[in-house]
């Protein structure tokens, strides 16, 4: 993939960088390599912003994944980040989707 290619080339992939990687995994209906990507960038040790959070979340909405966008959400606040209205729109919808509400 294009990160490990980054990688490759000597370039260190920093928090955009995986912000949109994810974004278009969800955009792409690929939770679980967006998921791996979020813990890819964890284990780079780069820390989520609330976009790339707003990906993951999306993408467990996208995915069905309703326990895991939860846990994304509560990660996010523990990590001192605010939600935003996109953050609570992507939860949100994971509930509805998942029959929770």
């Amino acid at each position: 993939d294009l990160l490990s290619e980054m990688k490759v080339a000597g370039l260190q992939p920093d928090v955009i960088t995986y912000s949109a990687a994810i974004s278009s995994c969800e955009k792409g209906g690929r939770t679980d390599t967006a998921l791996e990507l979020l813990a890819e960038m964890k284990g780079d040790r780069l820390e989520p912003n609330v976009i790339t959070y707003n990906a993951a979340i999306s993408a467990c909405e996208k995915g069905c994944r309703t326990d895991t966008a939860l846990d994304l959400l509560a990660e996010m606040k523990a990590a001192g980040l605010q939600p935003d209205v996109i953050t609570y729109n992507a939860a949100i919808s994971a509930c509805e989707k998942g029959g929770r509400t």
